[in-house]
């Protein structure tokens, strides 16, 4: 694999090895993609939460009786349609 860098990604890098916390450009590499992948994850995991939190506000405004009903296929679509964007 052959990948491009600027030249101050390059210099960071190299910046990191020099430092002696990583003994080549692959580890640095390898630990960003990580680093990446855990961010990611955390993003998920605070969106399904957000998710979970309005879900929540949702049913209890059901069981409040504050809920509206939706008779309307069209309606229902488009609801899913929001959910999905």
């Amino acid at each position: 694999m052959h990948i491009s860098l600027t030249p101050e990604l390059e210099s960071r890098i190299k910046s990191k090895v020099e430092s002696g916390l990583y003994n080549n450009a692959s580890e640095v590499i390898r630990k960003a993609l990580g680093f990446m992948d855990t961010y990611e994850d955390w993003i998920h995991q605070v969106k399904l939460a957000l998710l979970r939190d309005q879900l929540k506000i949702g049913t209890d405004q059901l069981d409040s009786g504050e809920g509206i009903s939706i008779e309307s296929q069209a309606m229902l679509d488009s609801l899913f349609d929001v959910v999905k964007s």
